[in-house]
């Protein structure tokens, strides 16, 4: 039977819809997408894609926190783009939270994502326990 736990953290968006913001299985988290809501508020956070960028980062970030590891620990990253030609911003972004070697990742674009967000991530992130 595997060792089953869901993760939550006020230091990231509580859940708009019917999913858990990670679930950890022995050493693997699986991170739920993380839009740019701002935790205290639930609102997306005012500024250009790159401040919604970051604050995905951040959230994500929290959770991986919580659940005993950090970003360095994802080993594979899904981004949602509403408009593919932020993808050199989503990069340059990505560089100040991920160290080389970066995990592997996919970029996808979408046409549309909760609460008018242009930029949402997930992730598997495996850890030590």
């Amino acid at each position: 039977m595997p060792n089953k736990a869901i993760i939550h953290t006020e230091n990231a968006p509580a859940a708009i819809g019917t999913y858990s913001q990670a679930v950890k299985v022995n050493g693997t988290v699986y991170l739920s997408g993380q839009i740019p809501l701002v935790p205290e508020t639930m609102e997306l956070v005012e500024g250009d894609f790159a401040a919604e960028a970051h604050q995905v980062f951040k959230n994500l970030s929290a959770v991986c926190v919580e659940a005993g590891g950090s970003l360095q620990d994802i080993v594979k990253l899904n981004i949602y783009l509403t408009d593919l030609g932020n993808f050199p911003i989503v990069n340059e972004v990505m560089t100040q939270y991920f160290d080389e070697p970066f995990p592997a990742r996919a970029a996808i674009g979408i046409s549309q994502l909760p609460k008018g967000a242009q930029v949402e991530a997930d992730g598997i992130m495996v850890t030590a326990g």
